[in-house]
């Protein structure tokens, strides 16, 4: 099962003492509600579960939903869902339009595949309004860029969306020998309280602000100007950076959210 589960590019966190740090860092109040993706055997589900939490546990391998869905019988509160998490009915198999039972916004852990991390948590903002903080053990490389900061080599298009929704934070670094198999690079715990800065930002439509912060990124090396020929004229995007304080020739991993904000409303 290992080899199943490396080609889905998911390693087992299977070291008691690391899940229990990472459980010591997690919300444990009674009444939650949870989503976890990547369950696994349910090497997390099991400590989810309790106080009367409920747990819904998706996970796309049929097999080892099958046998968690077998454990999960001894654990009260817990749905196992067998599925990806980029396609499951999120309304339908935690609320329809709630965070969950009663109202209550929901919490997401997971243990994602590294290779689609970024898919996964622009699923999860998709919902943002009903989700009070996500939880999810990465790589190390890819927490990094989440959390940096304007100026920061690091910084780019993901710490923007992240920022946006959230406000992420590295609470631990995990080593490869946390994990069965062991993956080859380190990885980290993010913590990620919503909401994040778009609550003060008042963005309409915000799939159109996070479309133009890619094109702001889209060549690097390249200033704002030059990325941006073609959502506008040269004219009218020197005129908006000089509304806005900045030089003509910045670049996006300088700007703040603020300032992403500030041009896109000038633009468009």
């Amino acid at each position: 099962m290992a080899t199943v589960r490396q080609k889905l590019g998911q390693h087992f966190l299977s070291d008691l003492g690391w899940r229990r740090r990472i459980f010591e860092t997690l919300p444990r109040n009674g009444g939650d509600v949870w989503l976890e993706i990547g369950a696994g055997h349910g090497e997390m589900t099991e400590m989810l579960a309790g106080q009367e939490r409920r747990v819904v546990a998706v996970e796309t391998d049929a097999r080892l939903a099958e046998r968690l869905r077998e454990r999960a019988r001894e654990w009260a509160g817990v749905e196992v869902v067998a599925g990806d998490i980029l396609s499951v009915d999120l309304e339908k198999v935690i609320g329809v339009g709630t965070g969950g039972d009663g109202g209550a916004r929901v919490r997401v852990y997971g243990n994602l595949p590294y290779y689609i991390t970024s898919p996964i948590l622009h699923r999860l903002f998709e919902r943002a309004e009903t989700i009070a903080s996500i939880h999810v053990v990465i790589q190390f490389e890819v927490a990094a860029r989440m959390v940096a900061r304007p100026g920061r080599r690091a910084y780019g298009y993901l710490s923007a969306a992240c920022q946006f929704y959230t406000r992420p934070e590295i609470v631990l670094r995990i080593p490869p020998g946390a994990f069965r198999p062991a993956p080859r690079v380190t990885s980290a715990l993010v913590r990620m309280a919503l909401p994040g800065e778009r609550a003060g930002l008042g963005i309409a439509d915000e799939a159109g602000f996070l479309k133009f912060i890619q094109t702001c990124f889209g060549q690097k090396r390249k200033t704002l100007r030059n990325n941006l020929r073609g959502v506008a004229s040269d004219e009218r995007i020197q005129g908006a950076l000089r509304a806005c304080e900045l030089r003509s020739d910045a670049r996006a991993e300088q700007l703040t959210l603020g300032q992403f904000s500030a041009i896109y409303q000038r633009l468009t």
